[in-house]
């Protein structure tokens, strides 16, 4: 049998919570939801999961070679080659002007450097291969 319930003692402890924290405290919290609020509601959720699943994709590990490699990396392309002097390059150096200007610090320094306006306008020297 359930033992019956005190309402008299209900009512009392609800009494003192809205004293304590305001009517507010003692509400159904249905009766300010509607239907706005809830299309709201699944929209931001949908949006938090679409995130999430972006979050998560690029945190997914693959295995290569018997350790375990974040996909973003391997999915990343790294210019290694200048496409005006064709030499090959480790230096992280040679990265940023990769990114920025296409050509490695060297060619940056010959034909970049105080002309950069020229360069990205799609200039390229011509006879780059003969000064190597």
């Amino acid at each position: 049998m359930k033992p019956k319930k005190d309402l008299n003692y209900i009512a009392k402890v609800e009494q003192a919570i809205a004293k304590k924290y305001g009517e507010t405290a003692i509400q159904n919290p249905e009766s300010y939801w509607n239907k706005e609020k809830e299309e709201k509601y699944l929209k931001q959720l949908q949006e938090s999961s679409a995130e999430e699943e972006h979050i998560l994709q690029y945190e997914e590990k693959i295995d290569a070679g018997g350790f375990f490699v974040p996909k973003k990396l391997i999915n990343r392309e790294v210019k290694r080659i200048c496409p005006v002097c064709e030499t090959y390059s480790f230096k992280a150096e040679d990265d940023i002007y990769m990114n920025k200007y296409e050509c490695c610090f060297k060619c940056f320094v010959h034909y970049v450097e105080n002309r950069e306006e020229r360069w990205l306008k799609g200039w390229r020297p011509e006879n780059a291969q003969e000064k190597k």
